[in-house]
């Protein structure tokens, strides 16, 4: 019998499990399918029925969509795995930045980001700064979400 694996990962999952009552205000957590940075939460008392109950706001890493969930403080909620690298920009073409890390790996996948921090990037680049993009990856989704002048 012949074992097919289709998948190429480590098996590191994008989330993880955490009880409601250790996550902390500026964490992460799944909020309605999305990763979220917690931005508010309180805790209930215990009442007839036994639970604390705890009331979570999030907004989303990557929308700035607001989110909010109720759980109970000894239920699990799954926790994104965040990682955030910065890279050298060295071209913007057609609406993509191209980018270098610091090992030297080259990646020209991700878009200008929209709004002000997209013109930001644009306009320091036409004006030749050399400048870091910072990448913020969470659940196979990756956006630029600052930048950071270079130090040498």
């Amino acid at each position: 019998m012949a074992d097919d694996f289709d998948t190429g990962d480590s098996g590191a999952s994008a989330t993880y499990p955490m009880q409601c009552s250790a996550l902390r205000k500026n964490g992460y957590v799944m909020l309605k399918g999305r990763p979220c940075k917690i931005v508010d939460m309180s805790t209930s008392k215990t009442g007839k029925h036994g639970h604390a109950k705890v009331h979570l706001t999030g907004l989303d890493l990557f929308t700035q969509k607001k989110y909010e969930d109720i759980c109970p403080s000894t239920h699990n909620m799954n926790v994104p795995r965040v990682t955030r690298k910065d890279y050298q920009l060295c071209d913007v073409s057609d609406g993509f930045l191209s980018l270098i890390d610091d090992g030297g790996e080259t990646r020209e996948d991700l878009k200008l980001p929209e709004g002000d921090l997209g013109k930001e990037i644009l306009k320091r680049f036409e004006n030749s700064e050399m400048f870091m993009v910072s990448v913020m990856k969470a659940l196979d989704e990756e956006h630029v979400i600052g930048t950071k002048a270079m130090t040498s």
